[in-house]
């Protein structure tokens, strides 16, 4: 897999993580599966980051998702 899609996957977990922590807080339930989702997408994103030569700046993040999307889905 490409380094473009380990980013792409890793930012999508933390993107739904983010409403199952807030869901596990508002009920008073431990965040397990919340942190557990932080935890993979956020080592996939640092994976992505730290293979990339230059790392993914913040005008490169756009064309990344781009990428993916042309690649894998279209």
């Amino acid at each position: 897999m490409s380094l473009d899609l380990y980013f792409v996957i890793g930012t999508f977990i933390l993107a739904f993580a983010i409403p199952s922590a807030i869901s596990a807080f508002a009920d008073s339930r431990a965040p397990r599966v919340s942190a557990i989702l932080i935890v993979v997408g956020g080592i996939m994103i640092f994976y992505a980051a730290s293979k990339t030569q230059g790392g993914f700046q913040v005008e490169t993040i756009p064309n990344a998702f781009i990428n993916v999307a042309g690649k894998y889905i279209f």
